[in-house]
């Protein structure tokens, strides 16, 4: 009797563990489906840059078929510039300073962390360079930490950084 129950026991565990490995792999697979603006927007962290994005025309380029590296600063980055900044930004009349600044923040290609110590500048899709540097045990771009790395999209990758970067 006591075999008969540890084999439903057995096959049970068996069954959740499937199961749950199951699960797992659809939510990668289906994270995977998404751009990079789904991506971010998913993130719960990026609602400054999405809107950003969105007020300057670009998600439908940023939802392309790239490849793409974007430098994307969280909300609490954004949040650093100085009062007002963001309001300014997002009115319609300042949509190509709006555009100049997202696009500084984005690579064409595909750049993934391993990448950073064969590089020390990257080329913006604005045309201008950003630099890159390893600094005690840190990568900074320009002037912002990354404080994560190699977020996969089904279009590009997102590195996402502590600070807007803003084109000289």
């Amino acid at each position: 009797m006591k075999k008969y129950y540890l084999t439903i026991t057995i096959v049970l565990s068996l069954g959740l563990l499937i199961t749950f490995a199951v699960s797992a792999t659809a939510m990668h697979h289906e994270k995977a489906k998404m751009d990079i603006v789904d991506t971010a927007a998913s993130a719960g962290s990026f609602e400054t840059l999405v809107a950003a994005v969105k007020a300057a025309d670009l998600a439908d380029t940023l939802k392309g078929e790239g490849p793409f590296t974007v430098f994307a600063p969280t909300d609490a980055a954004f949040a650093k510039l100085p009062a007002g900044t963001i309001d300014e930004l997002l009115k319609p009349e300042n949509k190509s300073k709006l555009q100049a600044i997202l696009t500084y923040h984005v690579v064409p290609g595909k750049v993934m962390a391993a990448d950073v110590t064969r590089i020390n500048t990257a080329q913006t899709v604005n045309g201008e360079s950003l630099s890159v540097k390893v600094e005690d045990g840190s990568v900074k771009i320009g002037d912002a930490k990354v404080t994560k790395t190699d977020i996969q999209s089904t279009n590009g990758v997102i590195h996402v950084i502590d600070t807007v970067l803003i084109p000289g």
